[in-house]
C-alpha cells in the first residue's frame, strides 16, 4: 500500500494566467487585499459583486463555485471562506484547503490550483504548508474498497505564490507530509479482513525499507523468546498471530527519540465483549501505530537530522477458548506482572511491552499514541487528545509541536493518588481500575510504569483518530490524526 500519487508543485505565475481545471481562492472577511483586488479586476469585479450581493460572506470553509469565469485561464473558480484575517491559523487554513478540494474531487479533474493566502497572523511558509497538506487531505477519500470511486484525486495540485517567494523546501515538506497523512488514513480505513497483524507488518516492512529505514519484524516465536508476555497474552485469543514492528531511522544528532504506536487491528473487547455498536469502528484501534509509522516514513523522506526508534505492537483482540481470561496474570517485558481484570483494556497491556523495549534502548525521549480510552472523549470531546506525561518540560515541547501543526491536545494531571486504583492483590498491577472515574488518567498511570523514568508523553487519541461523520474539512472514517504533530515534533527535536 502506498500513498495516492498526486504531484504537488508551486508556481509564481500570475493567478489569472494559471491553467487549471479549478483555481481555488481563499477570501478573508472584510476588504479584499490589494493582490486579490488586482486579481478580481481581471474577473471584471466578479468577487466584489458577489460579496456586495451577500452571496458569499467568507465564513469559515464557506464555498462558492464560479463556472466559466471570464478574464482568467482557469476553467472554474472556487471561492473558500477564511473568516477573519486576524484569527487565521495553520489549522484554519488547512481546513479551508481541505474543504475546497473535497468539493472539487467528486469528479475527475487533472489540475487543481490554489492561491496561497497571505496574512500577518501566519508566516507565509506555514500558509504554504497548511494549504499543501490540506489540499492533499481533501483529495483523498475513505472509499478504499469501492468499485466506483466517490473521490478522484487530481493528477497535480499547484500552489500559486507571489513572485520572489522561494517555497521549494516547504512545498517538498507539504508533499511528503500529505503523503504520510494519506498513508495513515488509508491504513485506518482498511477493512480488518485485509489489515491484520501479519499484513500490517508486511506493509510496514515494504514501505519503510523503501524509505531507507531499518526494519525488524518479530513473529510470535520471537515475541515469546524475548519475554513479550503482555503482547502474546492479548493476542492468544485470535487465529491471527501477533507481530512487533521495530523501525530505526538514523539521521544523526545526539540522543534518540522514540515513537510507540498501539496497533490493535481489530478490537472485539475479547471476553469482555463489546456490543455491536461499540465494535463497528474498531478497525481504527490501530490508529496510533498508523500515525507513528506514517510520520516515521515522512521523517526519513525529509532526511531530518535525528535518530528515531518507532515501535508498534500489532495484535487482534478476539474472544475464543484460548483468549486471556479475567483473573489471568501476564508477565511483561520489564518483569512486572499484570492482572487482567478487563480484556477490553488491552491496548495499555500491549503498550507495556513496547514501552519497556523502547526504554531498554536508552532513548532520550518517548511519545506513545493510542486510541486508549472512551473516557478521554467524555472529558475532552472528539477533537482533542488527552496528553499525560512524567515530565512537564517534555510535555510542553510536545504540546507546542501539536499546536504549531494545527492539531489539538490538553494536558491532564498525573497525580500519584491515581496509582491506588491500579494496585492488585495478586500481581504488581492490574490493567483496569474497577472504577469509572479518571479512566484516561489511570490508563496513563498504568503506562508510566514501563518507561523507566525516561521523559515520556502519552497521547490518548481515541476521539480525533476517527470521525463518525463527514464535516466540511474531513471525511468520515480515519483522520490521520497526529501525523502532522509527530513530523512537527521531529523538526523541534532536530533543532533543540
Amino acid at each position: 500500500m502506498s500513498a495516492v500519487p498526486v504531484r504537488l508543485s508551486s508556481t509564481t505565475t500570475d493567478p489569472s494566467q494559471v491553467e487549471a481545471d479549478w483555481l481555488v481562492v481563499g477570501i478573508f472577511e472584510g476588504s479584499l487585499t490589494p493582490a486579490l483586488s488586482a486579481f478580481d479586476a481581471k474577473l471584471g469585479g466578479a468577487i466584489a459583486k458577489i460579496r456586495e450581493a451577500g452571496d458569499f460572506q467568507a465564513k469559515p470553509n464557506e464555498l462558492l463555485a464560479i463556472h466559466s469565469p471570464t478574464g482568467i485561464k482557469a476553467k472554474r473558480l472556487l471561492l473558500v471562506g477564511l473568516a477573519k484575517s486576524e484569527e487565521a491559523s495553520r489549522a484554519s487554513l488547512h481546513d479551508a484547503a481541505s474543504s475546497a478540494v473535497r468539493r472539487i474531487t467528486g469528479r475527475k479533474v487533472t489540475r487543481v490550483a490554489l492561491l496561497v493566502p497571505e496574512t500577518p497572523r501566519v508566516t507565509f511558509e506555514q500558509s504554504v504548508l497548511a494549504f499543501g497538506v490540506g489540499a492533499r487531505q481533501g483529495s483523498h477519500g475513505p472509499g478504499v474498497r469501492k468499485t466506483e470511486p466517490s473521490r478522484f484525486s487530481p493528477d497535480e495540485i499547484i500552489l500559486v505564490v507571489p513572485a520572489g517567494r522561494n517555497v521549494e523546501a516547504t512545498v517538498n515538506r507539504a508533499a511528503i507530509e500529505g503523503d504520510a497523512l494519506t498513508l495513515a488514513r488509508t491504513l485506518v480505513n482498511s477493512p480488518p479482513c485485509d489489515l491484520y497483524p501479519e499484513t500490517f507488518a508486511a506493509q510496514i516492512a515494504e514501505i519503510a525499507r523503501g524509505s531507507g529505514i531499518d526494519v525488524e519484524i518479530w513473529d510470535e516465536r520471537r515475541l515469546e523468546a524475548e519475554g513479550m508476555g503482555a503482547i502474546v497474552g492479548i493476542a492468544q485469543g485470535s487465529t491471527r498471530p501477533a507481530r512487533l514492528a521495530i523501525l530505526r531511522y538514523n539521521g544523526g544528532g545526539s540522543g534518540t527519540l522514540a515513537y510507540v504506536g498501539k496497533g490493535v487491528t481489530f478490537d472485539s473487547g475479547g471476553l469482555s465483549l463489546k456490543t455491536n455498536d461499540q465494535m463497528l469502528d474498531m478497525k481504527c484501534d490501530m490508529a496510533g501505530a498508523a500515525a507513528a509509522f506514517a510520520a516515521t516514513v515522512a521523517i526519513a523522506r525529509l532526511k531530518l537530522p535525528i535518530n528515531l526508534l518507532t515501535v508498534m505492537p500489532l495484535v487482534e483482540n478476539m474472544p475464543s477458548g484460548y483468549a486471556v481470561k479475567l483473573g489471568d496474570v501476564l508477565k511483561s517485558r520489564n518483569g512486572k506482572t499484570i492482572e487482567i481484570l478487563n480484556t477490553d483494556a488491552e491496548g495499555r497491556v500491549i503498550l507495556a511491552d513496547a514501552l519497556a523495549y523502547a526504554a531498554e534502548q536508552k532513548v532520550s525521549h518517548i511519545v506513545d499514541l493510542a486510541t486508549l480510552t472512551g473516557a478521554v472523549m467524555i472529558a475532552l470531546g472528539t477533537e482533542i487528545a488527552g496528553l499525560m506525561s512524567n515530565d512537564d518540560g517534555w510535555a510542553g515541547k510536545v504540546l507546542g509541536a501539536i499546536r504549531q501543526s494545527g492539531e489539538r491536545a490538553w494536558q491532564l494531571p498525573m497525580d500519584r493518588d491515581f496509582e491506588e486504583a491500579l494496585k492488585s492483590n495478586v500481581a504488581d498491577c492490574k490493567n483496569a481500575p474497577g472504577v469509572r472515574y479518571g479512566g484516561s488518567i489511570t490508563g496513563g498511570k498504568f503506562l508510566e510504569q514501563f518507561v523507566n523514568k525516561i521523559p515520556w508523553v502519552h497521547l490518548d487519541i481515541a476521539g480525533p483518530a476517527w470521525a463518525e461523520k463527514e464535516s466540511a474539512a474531513k471525511d468520515a472514517g480515519g483522520t490521520g490524526a497526529y501525523v502532522r504533530s509527530l513530523i512537527e515534533l521531529a523538526h523541534v527535536y532536530a533543532a533543540r
